[in-house]
């Protein structure tokens, strides 16, 4: 199992300054990865326009959104946007998308909430034909795409149009549970090989302070959940033997690429988490 880092782009207050540092460091290694979130009415950075910058300071890591709300965009958009960072970055583009569960950003976009679901799968089969007409920079070899949720839905998505599945996060046997679906989904639609599969965690090291401006962050960014945004919080990675027993947890689950990603900005949390995982190998 391969270990990214999400970059801070959902954190309130970060300045661009910082969330460039953050992915010229992290292509340094020991990260095969960086990472990005999705959100319209919040304070934070588009998540394509961030992976733009960021192939303009990487060479090695791939760029990932895990993930992109698909139906807030318009589909020949996102197809020339994507096409655009996987030419920019020598086709290190991972595109994961998803319906998403904020209705407030559905309203913001003008987007009837409603149909999310139909125009994700809308837009799965044709970003594919919209890339080989050339919607975009010609690159040698398309984005990867993964596909996010925990319908029924989402795993015929995954078999039927994409490359991989991305779990939203939580404990590994939820994982599991997602992958042996993912699996099984691919098999019954004959596709050769296996689908990708991706998760994510959230970290935050350093101490009580650290740990506690994580909560904070989490409990915000969730609080559409209702109660459901502490039991998130409480799933928060804060040392180095959670992290460790994290992912091992997913390892043994068949998970392929773990993202981590920060609840602060401070560039310290990457430097914390590489010396963890330098540890770990």
């Amino acid at each position: 199992m391969q270990v990214g880092v999400g970059l801070p782009n959902t954190v309130p207050g970060t300045s661009g300054e910082v969330l460039i540092e953050w992915a010229r460091l992290a292509d340094g290694g020991p990260f095969s990865s960086v990472a990005v979130l999705d959100r319209l009415t919040y304070d934070s950075y588009d998540p394509l326009s961030t992976l733009a910058a960021a192939a303009a300071v990487t060479k090695r890591v791939r760029l990932a959104t895990t993930i992109v709300v698909g139906p807030l965009h318009n589909t020949p958009m996102l197809a020339k946007a994507a096409a655009s960072i996987n030419a920019l970055s020598g086709g290190r583009l991972v595109l994961g998308l998803a319906v998403g569960a904020r209705r407030e950003d559905y309203e913001a976009a003008g987007v009837d909430y409603s149909t999310r679901g139909r125009r994700l799968t809308e837009q799965l089969a044709a970003l594919r034909d919209l890339w080989e007409e050339a919607q975009g920079p010609v690159q040698e070899g398309l984005p990867s795409i993964l596909v996010g949720g925990l319908s029924d839905a989402t795993f015929s998505r995954v078999a039927r149009y994409a490359d991989g599945y991305v779990h939203g996060g939580g404990p590994p046997r939820a994982f599991a549970r997602a992958a042996d679906k993912a699996r099984a989904a691919w098999q019954e639609c004959m596709r050769p090989g296996k689908p990708q599969l991706w998760a994510q965690g959230y970290f935050a090291l350093g101490g009580d302070e650290s740990a506690e401006a994580g909560a904070r962050y989490l409990r915000d960014y969730y609080a559409f959940t209702g109660p459901f945004a502490e039991k998130i919080a409480a799933g928060l990675l804060t040392t180095p033997q959670m992290i460790a027993g994290f992912l091992r947890g997913y390892r043994e689950a068949g998970c392929d690429e773990m993202v981590l990603f920060p609840t602060t900005a401070d560039v310290e949390q990457l430097h914390r988490l590489g010396e963890v995982l330098n540890e770990l190998a």
